[in-house]
């Protein structure tokens, strides 16, 4: 059994029809990850004995005839910071090192009852505050198309994993491009839902307006089942979506884009990009007018400011969040404090990384007296003209394209001590966040030195169904599903 290359659909249909019995399946994948994972570190915990266990059931199941759900016997790897009842969720923090949640997150109950296989917690940026996954309080995950390189981040952990055939499917969580940034530089597939269509409920959060949980894959096939699997209406979230939602997104894969309308933002594909990226980019624009797409120049001129507007928003949201973990109800408490004060300041000044420090004093800036109206009202301004400006682009095309990051994979400490050059890795990807947007990285190709580049397809609200057709279209195209890294 080559587990490595098996996607979702491979795996879910060879136990059905008893090709391989789902133990198999989780056996051999855990003999995969003891040779791998030392090289890529891209895990925090590992389930292999509850994943076993859960494997025999559904085998069961598959003996007995009794009816299998839409994940039945298929691996997944999550990303530390969504909850699971029983098991370490640490967000990649020292504060959160030994905290076992006493539930799951509803996109956990969500996979356990299509019978999916959870097989362990993926490494990510402490609190999904970051790049490139260098800053955990645990380990650095490195890039599996070059060991020298970053992953990505903040869900660097759960694009490494699929990326280098230790899981065939994860979930990552996305505040600014932490799911889109990581699958362009891992070579996989990685879809940031429309805010609210996944619940947060079990999500610890960074950016409340902004998370969003997603599926990374090695398909666009893969991904739109996750969706289907994780979506849908929550009581516990009240910002999850209400309405009636497209339920099945494999139905209308092979549509292809003939007549489809596409807008290409001009404003992304100015000074900064690489060379490799803007040249894959634009023969992928080719291939889509070859199949049949309508392909514009378009101008978003407001999204150039996102950055600053992002950085604003969510640094203040992580003021707020991080609030609670004070030393007192849960988490890191250090040996000695004196006095309630004092236990607090240590619990934080010990527990809390760099970044995060960073970002909790840049958001509390923002919210200060005196500055709340220049910095953080404006941002928010700022962000409903991003809104409007998508929606006005939409009302003419049915998708946008553009890069997913400026830069290829960069060097593990490369960007450590310069923040401002590592935000500028979400330049691309911020922008959709503040709307509330959909969107997908897509593999497009490779550097010359071999390393991955990505698409960003991005649609309008609830507009999924979209985007996976156009980037099945693509892939299909491309053919580059087949390619994983030498490890």
């Amino acid at each position: 059994m080559k587990i490595e290359t098996m996607t979702v659909h491979q795996i879910k249909s060879g136990i059905a029809h008893k090709e391989f019995t789902a133990e198999e399946v989780i056996t051999s994948l855990f003999e995969r990850i003891k040779t791998i994972e030392p090289k890529v570190d891209a895990y925090i915990t590992l389930c292999k004995e509850d994943a076993l266990l859960q494997a025999r059931k559904i085998d069961e199941k598959v003996k007995t005839g009794k009816p299998l759900g839409k994940f039945a016997g298929v691996p997944i790897a999550i990303k530390d910071n969504i909850c699971t009842d029983g098991v370490k969720t640490t967000c990649a923090s020292k504060m959160l090192h030994d905290f076992i949640p006493p539930y799951d997150a509803t996109v956990i109950k969500k996979l356990k009852e299509a019978d999916a296989i959870i097989i362990g917690k993926t490494n990510m940026d402490e609190f999904a505050m970051g790049s490139s996954t260098e800053n955990s309080a645990f380990k650095k995950t490195k890039n599996p198309w070059d060991l020298e390189r970053v992953p990505g981040g903040s869900s660097g952990g759960s694009a490494a994993v699929v990326s280098a055939g230790i899981a065939p499917v994860s979930l990552g969580s996305d505040t600014g491009g932490s799911i889109r940034q990581p699958a362009a530089f891992c070579g996989v597939v990685g879809l940031k839902p429309t805010y609210g269509l996944v619940s947060r409920f079990g999500l610890i959060a960074f950016g409340s307006s902004l998370d969003q949980i997603g599926p990374f894959s090695k398909t666009v096939k893969d991904c739109a089942l996750t969706l289907e699997v994780i979506q849908g209406n929550d009581p516990l979230d009240n910002t999850s979506v209400k309405h009636k939602i497209k339920e099945d997104y494999l139905s209308c894969l092979e549509d292809g884009v003939k007549g489809m309308k596409i807008g290409v933002p001009k404003e992304f594909f100015k000074a900064g990009l690489d060379k490799e990226i803007a040249a894959s980019i634009k023969e992928c624009i080719e291939r889509l007018k070859l199949l049949g797409a309508i392909v514009e120049e378009i101008s978003l001129p407001v999204t150039e400011e996102g950055l600053s507007a992002y950085y604003i928003i969510s640094s203040a949201e992580a003021s707020s969040n991080l609030a609670r973990f004070d030393g007192i109800r849960y988490g890191y408490r250090p040996k000695e404090f004196d006095g309630i004060d004092d236990l607090m300041e240590r619990s934080r000044s010990e527990a809390f990384g760099r970044e995060v420090k960073r970002r909790i004093m840049l958001g509390t800036y923002a919210l200060s007296s005196g500055y709340y109206d220049a910095y953080y009202s404006r941002a928010q301004k700022l962000k409903k003209k991003i809104k409007e400006q998508f929606k006005a682009a939409f009302e003419k095309y049915d998708i946008i394209l553009s890069p997913v990051s400026p830069i290829l994979p960069f060097k593990s400490g490369e960007k450590s001590h310069n923040p401002l050059e590592m935000y500028l890795a979400d330049i691309y990807t911020v922008n959709i966040n503040l709307a509330g947007l959909p969107a997908l990285s897509l593999p497009c190709g490779f550097s010359k030195t071999g390393l991955p580049i990505g698409l960003q397809i991005i649609g309008s609200h609830y507009g999924e169904e979209k985007i996976f057709k156009a980037a099945y279209a693509i892939e299909q195209d491309l053919k580059l599903t087949d390619k994983i890294p030498e490890l």
